[in-house]
């Protein structure tokens, strides 16, 4: 069983999922900083591909992709980091980035090297619904990966079904219409927005994610779903002066006490 699925399964509510850059702050930083997070119980991790033109990132995480571009990060180096992953880590890992690199590196070979070192599922915003549906389902299937897709305050009744039935492991709900980004609180359209989705009767497990930057923001989204991602916050914590374990273990121990 995909381990997205399992964690599903055993965990219904309060599901912690962090997003960080590979090869941020520093290019070797990639594993040491999976397996802080994991020993600080996280339940799922989203693994950032630095991209030179990550259009629906903010600031922060689009800072943090250029410090790792610079420190030499690749997708090849990516999987060379991650190639014994799988002695030290049981959680659910996510690649998260751009369709670029990935068809740049081979769609095929890309997804068999994600099943090849452990990945369980894929979050590549800016490829096509249609496009993945047509070109690209059956070889996920194969290499046993879950597609994540994001869905919106804007998206449809219409797309929210069709995105229903291609999706697996769990949907990815975009708070607001806007970049990633920390945010101290919520709105009330964001709640509407919350609400509508958990009425809506999805098949799928939901995660909520942009905008989740603390205790009070975290507690608010597992109100209306599974669970919340947090990225920006956490890139943000990553880049102080303290060692790596303090900055993961200070920063999952705010977020724990809605938990």
């Amino acid at each position: 069983m995909n381990r997205i699925n399992k964690l599903f399964q055993e965990k219904e509510k309060n599901i912690l999922s962090v997003y960080f850059t590979a090869g941020y702050p520093k290019l070797d930083d990639t594993v040491p900083v999976i397996q802080e997070l994991v020993k600080n119980g996280v339940d799922l991790i989203e693994i950032g591909m630095p991209f030179s033109d990550p259009v629906a990132d903010g600031p922060v995480i689009q800072g943090s992709s250029l410090v790792a571009l610079q420190n030499g990060m690749s997708v090849h180096t990516l999987f060379e980091q991650l190639k014994e992953i799988r002695q030290s880590v049981d959680i659910p890992l996510i690649l998260m980035g751009y369709i670029n690199p990935v068809i740049q590196y081979g769609v095929e070979a890309f997804c068999q090297k994600c099943n090849e070192i452990g990945i369980d599922g894929l979050i590549i915003p800016d490829l096509p619904l249609s496009v993945y549906e047509e070109e690209y389902k059956s070889i996920f299937e194969a290499n046993y990966l879950h597609n994540i897709f994001l869905i919106t305050p804007q998206t449809s009744d219409e797309r929210l079904r069709r995105i229903d039935e291609a999706s697996s492991g769990f949907i990815y709900m975009v708070s607001s219409n806007s970049t990633t980004g920390a945010k101290e609180g919520v709105t009330d359209l964001q709640n509407a927005y919350f609400e509508r989705i958990s009425k809506f009767g999805l098949k799928n497990p939901r995660l909520i994610g942009f905008g989740i930057s603390n205790a009070e923001t975290f507690r608010n989204a597992c109100h209306y779903s599974h669970g919340a991602i947090i990225g920006s916050a956490f890139v943000k914590a990553l880049d102080t002066d303290f060692p790596l374990n303090e900055k993961v273990s200070q920063f999952v121990k705010k977020i724990a006490t809605a938990m």
